[in-house]
């Protein structure tokens, strides 16, 4: 074992630059894997240690309604130290500007937060906005409608001025900010007059126990009470796991993309590996000369592969610490607290661990072609001595191991083992597709490359061929990454189209809601006399589902061997009329637009989906809770439903009839010529009727154009690890088929090439290779963008173009230019350099 050890050493000398460059590509895999774990194990850490910042409070009650007499008596009861808050949309008239905006206001009393701070610019205004009866407002709220402190702010019939800018609120991402600005405001001087039946109102009551009291083991016994009078409970410990599984799901799935990565490394070290172990035939053959066995001979080489191991493990290490410092910045808006820089070790080690593993694991299929060498294989050519070592049962027992290696990996990074196995299979599914696609794609161009092409095209695309090749691993690299990146851009805009057929000619794109019965004539005229013409008018009824057939929700509820689901739970807003709209389309039953019997059921129709969720079909008897008189309906029909239009659409769509007279509040949906007409006609109803609120079809686009691509930023992120990996393996191979590429270039300069001719070729290789591989990851990526609009968003498929085109040209240029650059001084050589064969 000893002359093992020594031997490896001493025949590593002479090639330890190529060797560190066989590494290199796998240093970025691990760098990923140890930067998203470490970090992950830091946002943990700042998460247990700022939990009660987090929820603001040992214990919070949250209900949609009024807390009921009983439940305030309980409030009262449990003593503590207390704070309300009432929130609620309402828009948000900025009086300098005239111009309204649809707000989340977060209506306070004094003591919340009792954890932690809200902070403010300037600091100050979090702790007198109270006293003075001002208003705190969204930084990006102010900065899009040119709002300075000293403003006013008009929410419903009463103006604050508005005494500072919001930058950090508990319980709030920056993303969940950009998608509903919050502005916060006393709970005193709040407009009465918006928190009316049928409006979306949460209450909210914060406690702070100086005693000492568990506050889980508090609101456990409370567990059945609270269920019952339908109010929602939060503790620290729970909105810590919240946050945690939330999170630990995301860094996970960035890690995945990492060890996507650090697979293609391991690729590009295994196709290293091949090509090293064929230069290495001789020495090999030499040590068989001189009695060495065959699995000796193999052990020199797995040592020299687990240092090549080791050592991009070390690198890598290194290079994720300092990645690590990045990923707060990338994933700012999406964090709940800032994260405090430490080196994990554990990362660190389970990084390393499986970067090890993975070049071990995918240098044993070439490490085994050394038993096929044999003592006269010295004086034979060493190119061609080795063979294939056979498919034999140990060939076949690596692979195996190579595929549990893997699975095992994925399982580690993923959130269950479930998941793990689904990664792995998944990712065997990319590779496979990768590897098939880039077949087609290169013997097409094979077969059909004319004949009447230039020389220079021809010779390129052949040399696609040379022995010790490794373009499929190259395509698969830098497939992988054009994959992910182009993957993202069509679903962005598969999304963003599901909002933009709002914005066809006739469709409304302006919705206002929360209008009172009294008000539906006046807001019809003002619009009317605005020039905006009035599309719809629907009327909308709060309720929940109180039974299905003879047991009621809170009976389900109870039972732990029924699966009850949001559908039963939730708070229906439901609606009346006579007809369908052209977005629902009857499947099952017959639609019923008018019910004038006074006994029996009513003959609703409900949503596919819900009646799934629900598990209920036609005949089915459904009881509701219409705010406190319950109402026997049937399933009278299943309608399908167009979400993606900007419209009123329903769960449950009733007769007219049996609720003309129940509580409710009515949409108008409007269709506006321009952006100015829109501003004008909400400026002017926000003036007229304050508890009016509106959705302006281009603000939501924006907003979703603007959260999207924050999360498209943090995956083409990720997936820069694998494209920056794939370019490192195409240098690698570039680096270790130079031998060939000199051959080559003596061989043309004999025959009277010059060297602008040689660059041609090499320039139409890297060309050529950078389109398979993009092509390739392109390619898949339509397949994937059609499932995901077809199976996932129910949409349409849609393509951007120049996003693509732009994608694709990148990875053409970037292969072409560090082909380029590692090739330089090939032509250079001499044909003498080439016999003595220094490479």
């Amino acid at each position: 074992m000893g002359w093992i050890r020594s031997f490896a050493w001493r025949d590593s000398r002479g090639s330890r630059k190529r060797m560190l460059l066989f590494v290199s590509s796998m240093v970025l895999g691990v760098a990923a894997l140890v930067s998203i774990n470490s970090f992950g194990d830091n946002l943990k850490t700042s998460i247990d240690n700022e939990a009660r910042t987090l929820l603001g409070a040992d214990l919070s009650f949250e209900s949609s309604t009024p807390f009921p007499d009983p439940i305030e008596a309980l409030i009262d009861s449990i003593g503590g130290t207390q704070s309300r808050r009432t929130s609620f949309a309402s828009m948000a008239l900025f009086t300098r500007s005239s111009e309204a905006r649809l707000a989340t206001v977060r209506a306070h009393e004094p003591g919340y937060p009792f954890y932690g701070s809200v902070v403010t610019d300037p600091p100050e205004a979090a702790d007198s906005y109270l006293d003075a009866g001002g208003a705190l407002v969204d930084g990006t709220l102010m900065s899009q409608f040119n709002v300075a402190v000293g403003d006013s702010v008009r929410i419903g019939t009463v103006s604050y001025p508005v005494m500072g800018k919001l930058l950090e609120t508990p319980r709030e991402s920056g993303a969940a900010m950009l998608f509903s600005p919050r502005i916060y405001i006393p709970l005193a001087k709040v407009d009465t007059t918006l928190l009316v039946a049928g409006s979306q109102v949460d209450y909210e009551v914060y406690f702070r126990f100086d005693d000492g009291r568990d506050a889980d083991a508090l609101r456990d016994s409370l567990e059945t009470t609270l269920r019952e009078a339908r109010i929602g409970s939060d503790t620290v410990q729970e909105e810590q796991r919240s946050w945690d599984r939330g999170l630990t799901n995301l860094y996970r799935f960035l890690g995945l993309i990492g060890f996507m990565a650090l697979l293609l490394g391991s690729l590009g070290v295994a196709s290293s590996v091949h090509v090293y172990i064929r230069q290495r035939i001789a020495t090999v053959a030499v040590l068989r000369c001189f009695g060495a066995s065959s699995w000796s001979t193999v052990g020199v080489y797995v040592l020299q592969s687990f240092g090549m191991g080791l050592v991009g493990a070390l690198l890598g290490s290194l290079v994720g610490v300092g990645i690590q410092t990045l990923i707060p910045r990338v994933l700012t808006d999406f964090l709940p607290v800032d994260v405090a820089f430490s080196i994990s070790w554990s990362a660190v080690l389970l990084g390393s661990g499986i970067g090890i593993g993975v070049t071990m694991l995918f240098s044993i299929l070439p490490l085994l072609t050394v038993r096929s060498v044999s003592p006269m294989d010295a004086l034979r050519s060493g190119s061609d001595a080795v063979g294939s070592g056979g498919r034999d049962g140990l060939w076949w027992s690596a692979v195996l191991l190579m595929a549990a290696g893997l699975t095992a990996f994925a399982i580690i990074q993923a959130p269950t083992v479930g998941i793990g196995l689904a990664y792995a299979a998944v990712l065997g599914v990319v590779f496979l597709l990768l590897t098939g696609t880039s077949h087609i794609l290169m013997r097409s161009l094979v077969r059909y490359t004319p004949a009447r092409l230039p020389y220079v095209v021809r010779q390129g695309i052949s040399n696609l061929y040379r022995p010790n090749n490794q373009t499929l691993m190259m395509v698969l690299a830098l497939g992988l990454g054009s994959f992910l990146i182009a993957t993202m851009l069509i679903s962005e805009r598969v999304l963003l189209s599901q909002i933009e057929v709002g914005n066809q000619e006739g469709r409304p794109n302006l919705v206002l809601f929360d209008i009172q019965p009294p008000q539906v004539a006046g807001v019809a005229a003002e619009l009317s006399g605005l020039g905006v013409p009035v599309l719809s008018e629907t009327p909308v009824i709060s309720m929940r589902i109180h039974a299905i057939g003879d047991r009621t929700v809170d009976d389900m509820r109870a039972d732990s061997t029924f699966d009850t689901s949001w559908a039963h739970r939730r708070e229906y807003r439901s609606t009346y009329r006579s007809v369908l709209t052209d977005a629902e389309t009857v499947m099952e039953g017959t639609f019923i637009g008018t019910f004038t019997e006074p006994d029996g059921p009513v003959p609703v129709s409900v949503e596919a989906d819900v009646a799934a969720e629900l598990q209920v079909g036609l005949g089915d008897r459904v009881v509701f809770n219409v705010q406190g008189v319950m109402i026997e309906t049937v399933i009278g029909s299943i309608r399908a439903v167009d979400w993606r239009r900007l419209q009123t659409n329903f769960f449950f769509v009733f007769p007219d009839g049996p609720l003309d007279s129940a509580p409710a509040f009515h949409v108008i949906t409007a269709r506006t010529s321009s952006e100015e007409e829109a501003a004008r006609a909400l400026s002017t109803l926000a003036r007229s009727y304050p508890n009016v609120s509106s959705i302006d079809l281009s603000l939501v686009l924006s907003v979703f154009d603007a959260i999207f691509s924050r999360i498209s930023f943090v995956i083409r992120f990720m997936a820069l690890f694998s494209i920056l990996t794939g370019l490192i393996v195409l240098a690698g191979a570039v680096f270790v088929s130079r031998f060939q590429r000199m051959e080559e270039s003596v061989l043309l300069k004999t025959l009277g090439a010059s060297r602008r001719t040689v660059l041609r070729i090499m320039a139409v290789e890297y060309a050529v290779l950078g389109f398979v591989a993009a092509s390739t990851g392109i390619i898949l990526a339509l397949g994937a963008g059609w499932a995901l609009a077809r199976f996932v968003f129910e949409t349409p498929f849609v393509v951007a173009p120049v996003p693509v085109l732009v994608l694709l040209g990148g990875v053409i240029g970037l292969t072409l230019f560090i082909g380029l650059l590692n090739s330089r001084g090939v032509y250079d050589k001499s044909a003498l350099d080439v016999l003595r064969n220094d490479t």
